[in-house]
């Protein structure tokens, strides 16, 4: 299969699954902003693993995984449904930190900022 169709496939999924958790009843995933970070399809459609975070942490995204991979079944129906796919694949759920760490990252950068800005704001001494 075309690498371009796998990609196309990949985002199509992506898109749906973004709906398809709004939906989602259990309240490990409903009460959290759960953000899908990357989506990854196998080159045969069996399986696609999904990244999941959270800005509440690690731990409370661990929680979220839990509760996707008890509702899979119903992700995995409502993907076929929505999706014209001959064999819809089979959904992984892991969890990253990567909100958190871009999250601190953006923070260490904007700490940063106001010593840059400072001496820039300093009037200079011109005669």
């Amino acid at each position: 299969m075309p690498s371009f169709k796998i990609d196309r496939t990949t985002e199509d999924i992506r898109r749906e699954l973004s709906a398809i958790l709004r939906e989602v009843k259990d309240p490990r995933v409903k009460d959290c902003l759960l953000s899908l970070v990357r989506v990854e399809v196998t080159n045969d459609l069996s399986y696609c693993t999904v990244y999941v975070s959270t800005m509440e942490g690690m731990d409370r995204t661990k929680t979220a995984v839990q509760g996707l991979k008890s509702a899979a079944g119903f992700i995995r129906h409502e993907l076929g449904k929505r999706l014209s796919l001959r064999h819809v694949p089979e959904l992984l759920f892991k969890a990253t930190d990567s909100i958190a760490y871009g999250a601190h990252i953006s923070q260490l950068l904007h700490d940063l900022e106001p010593e840059q800005a400072g001496d820039e704001d300093a009037p200079s001494q011109e005669g």
